[in-house]
């Protein structure tokens, strides 16, 4: 019985209009704000941000999908479920899975639906398509697609999103397999304490309907000192379950939202420098799919191999914490 879900290809996109932090520097320099020391300590240098009104999240995701079937060799008629993963999705409805569905010529008996765990989302979505797929016999392919479009509601005015945020797409093909590799398990924290602090639209849909404000994300400043602990907690947990020590770990794919975060887990573990994929100086804060950017380019670059286990780590707005083991 085919009971193991691996991660079968992964694809990638991004907009081509690379943004170096010199643009942000002085669009808060107009401001009387100086945000040099605040983007090196986040560890961010470029991104890549959509210029033009032909590119949102969906047809990111749809080109990345594009790439993971192409990667797969396979056709879209061969997936048998299609989950979108997205916090700024460019439809309600009809749902953005049902139009990828569309543009990779899906077959009919898929199932599409969309899903928001905001940033935490893509790991959540391949966590609960992989356990999805483990208890349904009729379910052998999936296609998991995550896709923000952060830079569409990036608050110009607050530093923490404008400068920080950059706009890609990834896109992966689960498949069962006999082989001795693929999904091991997922854990979770949700902490509302702070539940307040991050908000859009900053009033809600209804009440915000109509104002200027109701178009950036508003992210206000609050005390982030309860993260590290909770993180802490969830990745020595989620290892103690599975018999794993953390030197069982080859590769750890963590949200490249603030690069002092992946210090203090590099220091609270002692992991080397080498298993830490850290591509958030390149391509920014890139939402859902911050933790499949690490992954692509820890593939791409050979750092990531057949076989190797993988630890996710991401945290969303709320907060929504998730720790992942996979065996690539």
């Amino acid at each position: 019985m085919k009971s193991n879900i691996q991660l079968k290809s992964i694809g990638l996109y991004h907009p081509e209009n690379k943004v170096s932090n010199e643009v942000y520097i002085e669009h808060f320099k107009e401001r009387g704000r100086d945000v040099t020391h605040f983007l090196e300590i986040m560890g961010k240098k470029e991104r890549f941000i959509i210029d033009n009104a032909s590119e949102n999240s969906l047809t990111m995701g749809i080109q990345a999908s594009l790439k993971a079937l192409d990667s797969a060799n396979m056709k879209g008629s061969e997936v048998d479920m299609i989950v979108f993963s997205s916090q700024v999705p460019e439809y309600l409805t009809p749902t953005n899975s049902s139009l990828v569905h569309q543009a990779i010529e899906g077959a009919g008996h898929a199932i599409v639906m969309d899903s928001n765990a905001n940033c935490s989302g893509m790991v959540l979505a391949v966590e609960q398509t992989s356990r999805y797929m483990m208890a349904n016999p009729h379910i052998n392919t999936a296609l998991v697609v995550g896709s923000d479009h952060l830079s569409f509601i990036a608050n110009p005015e607050q530093e923490i999103t404008h400068g920080m945020f950059g706009d890609a797409s990834c896109a992966v093909i689960l498949e069962k397999t006999e082989e001795d590799r693929g999904f091991i398990d997922g854990m979770h924290h949700t902490y509302t304490g702070c539940i307040d602090k991050i908000h859009y639209p900053v009033d809600g849909a209804n009440k915000s309907t109509g104002k200027d404000s109701a178009r950036f994300i508003d992210f206000q400043n609050f005390d982030a000192s309860f993260g590290m602990p909770i993180t802490f907690n969830l990745i020595e947990s989620i290892l103690e379950r599975n018999n794993l020590q953390i030197d069982d770990i080859n590769a750890f794919c963590l949200s490249q939202f603030a690069y002092g975060d992946t210090q203090k887990i590099q220091e609270r573990f002692d992991i080397l420098s080498e298993k830490i994929i850290y591509v958030g100086d390149r391509f920014g804060y890139t939402g859902t799919t911050s933790p499949f950017v690490s992954l692509h380019e820890g593939i791409k670059e050979g750092r990531i191999k057949r076989g190797d286990t993988i630890l996710f780590w991401t945290v969303g707005a709320g907060h929504h914490f998730v720790a992942m083991l996979f065996k690539y």
